[in-house]
């Protein structure tokens, strides 16, 4: 720590980085007018922690403020911004307890969280009005994870000096949580049947987002590599159901997929893995990245236990195990941040504010689906360091995962819509439910099996499949420049990851057996098989076929794959291929390769 800080200077030293040009820009905002409360939206990985300590510098050292109080969401944060602020000499004491009455001597402040500032208000009120305070909030739509939450930050904070709230994702669109300190404005809202109301909209001082910071070379392009696969579970009545991913009808069905597939014992997990890693060795071996690493996100502990041993039987390395009730789990998210270990994975631990630059691949095995969780989620690996860097992003292919990847770069305000009747689709948004909720009504759900492959990658809102006349042949010495930006094509970049699927599948189902039954994969016939005898492995790829036929015949005729389905099954009538027999599976084909 600075020195002239410890002794209790008024004025930090300054950081010699330069700033960058939107630091800059935000920075002479607020100048203009010093205003009591700015709220500045950037983008995950744009460096609001650097702005936030270039303000609170400038205002020390100009003696506007006197102390600085910054809150944050988690514990591990506290530690993030206080050493920010020590390479700043600003000394903010990140072990400030409640218990602990005034603010310690030779410091200039504290970092809490809010949770703390809940626990005790007033204290914080006291601590925030004794000299002229500046107040930084960050990941301020906290302040709206519930009314007490928000209460609490108010009553806290509301005669401090000066407030500056920092978000980086989409707010929560909750309309009985406004969030202190921001301010709202009248906004046309239309709602679903047409009716217009008096809603209200946030309105940021400054705003940067995702398109901006990309233009800048300050955060990485992202590339969304999307699996399917087909899923068959058990359900309550003791039916046997399968559904794929990309195809599930309704959103029972295709929540029921979606959970099948992130199960464990299945088959999508450890294919997904496989091609996450082989992604991160691309990258350390030809992406000008020795260090990349990437993070798995799981629903609960359970799972991503699960997928450790996962991890550990595909690569041979057990990966940095980071669970939120483990009281060693900031030093290993700083371990893993400054260490060489390949993969973590992790629940919600590394879902905001957490700085893991050498992150630039993120595999998406939990059931959240909300746009800030995935907003904060995908921050974790778009930080640059490097112009050349990319990000890619493992993801199943359910719409709506697709559909938040496909507006990533839509800026959000948080909007408060007028009342109104409540809306079933609007449940889309939020996370499926706990598993333990979810059997009470289905106590006889059982995943079968689930199996991935490869469905196209997602890029500037465009789906591309890599199969078909429109696919442009990779060379193998352009192989190495997967995903830089100006040497491969989305479509070449889809290729290559179709062609790698292939490769992967076979390599991981046989991996996989012989670890689980110390034998070679079945592929023959067995008649008290399923499927009219016929064995599951040669069912799934006469099902994988068809998908493959249909994304030829769909480039072949500029037809979109789901009217190609339903053409298909006019001509082979039955159940949809997921659950054909595979009699009907076999004539599909057959119709498919007259089609081409």
């Amino acid at each position: 720590m600075a020195s002239a800080a410890r002794a209790g200077a008024v004025a930090p030293q300054t950081t010699s980085r330069p700033l960058r040009a939107w630091q800059q820009a935000a920075l002479e905002r607020y100048e203009e007018s010093s205003p009591k409360d700015f709220l500045v939206t950037a983008t995950p990985g744009a460096g609001k922690t650097t702005f936030a300590l270039t303000l609170a510098s400038r205002l020390l050292q100009r003696r506007e403020v006197a102390r600085v109080i910054v809150v944050c969401p988690t514990d591990h944060l506290r530690m993030q911004w206080a050493d920010a602020a020590d390479r700043m000499g600003i000394v903010l004491d990140p072990g400030l307890t409640n218990a602990v009455g005034p603010v310690r001597a030779g410091t200039q402040g504290y970092v809490t969280t809010y949770a703390q500032v809940a626990g005790k208000p007033m204290l914080h009120a006291a601590r925030a009005t004794a000299v002229k305070t500046l107040v930084v909030l960050d990941e301020v739509h906290h302040a709206g994870d519930g009314l007490s939450w928000g209460e609490a930050i108010e009553e806290a904070y509301g005669f401090a000096a000066r407030r500056l709230c920092l978000t980086g994702t989409p707010f929560r669109t909750k309309p009985d949580e406004r969030i202190p300190f921001v301010r709202y404005e009248e906004d046309g809202f239309e709602g679903d049947a047409g009716e217009a109301g008096a809603g209200l909209v946030s309105r940021a001082d400054y705003t940067y987002g995702y398109k901006e910071a990309l233009a800048d070379n300050v955060v990485r392009p992202v590339v969304f590599a999307a699996y399917t696969g087909t899923s068959r579970w058990r359900n309550s009545a003791g039916e046997v159901v399968a559904a794929s991913l990309s195809e599930a009808g309704t959103r029972s069905v295709e929540m029921a997929a979606w959970r099948t597939a992130l199960d464990p014992k299945g088959q999508w997990v450890p294919h997904v893995v496989a091609a996450m890693d082989d992604r991160i060795t691309q990258l350390r071996e030809h992406g000008g990245m020795p260090d990349a690493a990437g993070l798995i996100l799981a629903s609960d502990q359970d799972d991503a236990r699960a997928y450790a041993r996962i991890v550990k039987r595909i690569t041979g390395k057990a990966p940095e195990l980071i669970l939120s009730d483990d009281p060693r789990a900031s030093k290993k998210i700083e371990r893993f941040s400054t260490g060489s270990a390949r993969i973590a994975v992790c629940v919600r631990m590394i879902s905001e504010g957490v700085d893991v630059p050498r992150a630039a691949v993120l595999a998406w095995m939990t059931s959240y689906r909300t746009p800030l969780f995935f907003a904060q989620a995908v921050g974790r690996v778009v930080r640059s360091r490097a112009s050349h860097e990319t990000a890619t992003v493992f993801l199943p292919a359910v719409r709506p995962l697709l559909s938040l990847a496909a507006s990533m770069e839509k800026e959000r305000n948080h909007v408060m819509p007028p009342p109104k009747a409540k809306d079933p689709e609007a449940l889309d948004l939020d996370p499926l439910p706990p598993k333990e909720r979810e059997a009470v009504g289905l106590k006889q759900w059982e995943a079968l099996e689930a199996e991935a492959r490869f469905a196209h990658v997602l890029h500037g809102g465009t789906a591309h499949t890599g199969e078909g006349s429109g696919a442009v042949a990779v060379a193998p010495e352009d192989e190495e420049f997967l995903g830089i930006p100006g040497l491969l094509t989305a479509e070449q970049t889809a290729s290559l990851l179709a062609k790698r699927d292939d490769e992967l599948r076979l390599r991981i189902a046989q991996r996989v057996h012989e670890e689980d039954t110390g034998e070679l994969p079945i592929v023959e016939d067995h008649p008290d098989e399923d499927d009219a005898g016929r064995g599951w492995r040669d069912v799934a790829e006469l099902r994988r076929e068809i998908n493959r036929l249909v994304s030829r015949v769909s480039a072949k005729t500029s037809t979109p794959h789901a009217v190609v389905h339903t053409q298909l099954r006019q001509h082979v009538p039955g159940p949809p291929s997921a659950s054909a027999p595979v009699e009907v599976l076999r004539a599909r084909r057959e119709r498919l390769r007259t089609m081409l």
